[in-house]
């Protein structure tokens, strides 16, 4: 398929997604929007699920690069502030909170997700990989669980709680979350500088 009219079928995808939700979300409307011929689609994509999987991987809306700002918890918290926008600003949160929340009650969509959550992940593990050669987390640390639990904390916070966020949230969720997944040098470090603190205080 040449590059422009994938482009165009994509991006109507998202566009109908964002104004119909994912019940409301064709094949057919699909090719209306992009004014591509359905059976082209169909050859392409077998479903709307497997459609809306692979622009959601391509959507430039949805795109982000991994912060590299020298420190573990820097990285974090770029990561939690471009998950909140993510949720938050359009267009992006039109597409991500539609598509998500479809998601949990369609398994065709959620396995269609995948490749989205796969490609972020994929570029998100060098923030922890930059970490581990700092000796910021030890090597049992677990990337896709810490990444889950701040990522988890905003989808729960936005979405379901409907409250807003600020930097307290993100430092706080971050500062929460680094606590147990610091490097043992780096706890015994503090320990030996909070022993030495207190005792210089006596």
């Amino acid at each position: 398929m040449a590059p422009r009219k994938k482009r165009q079928i994509l991006d109507a995808t998202l566009e109908l997604l964002a104004e119909k939700g994912y019940e409301g979300l064709t094949i057919e409307g699909v090719a209306g929007r992009s004014e591509v011929n359905k059976t082209t689609i169909y050859r392409w994509w077998p479903s709307k699920a497997a459609l809306l999987g692979a622009a959601l991987v391509e959507a430039e809306a949805l795109d982000f690069e991994a912060p590299d700002t020298g420190s573990l918890a820097g990285d974090l918290r770029s990561l939690v502030d471009g998950v909140t926008r993510l949720l938050t600003v359009p267009p992006a949160s039109d597409i991500a909170v539609a598509a998500l929340g479809a998601a949990v009650h369609d398994p065709a969509l959620a396995d269609a997700a995948k490749g989205f959550f796969a490609d972020r992940f994929a570029r998100e593990l060098p923030i922890f990989e930059r970490a581990r050669e700092r000796g910021e987390i030890d090597t049992s640390a677990d990337p896709m669980m810490i990444v889950d639990l701040l990522a988890g904390a905003v989808w729960l916070r936005v979405v379901f709680r409907q409250m807003p966020l600020d930097q307290d949230f993100t430092d706080r969720a971050v500062a929460l979350v680094l606590h147990g997944v610091r490097s043992r040098s780096g706890r015994d470090s503090n320990h030996r500088k909070g022993r030495k603190a207190r005792a210089l205080s006596e």
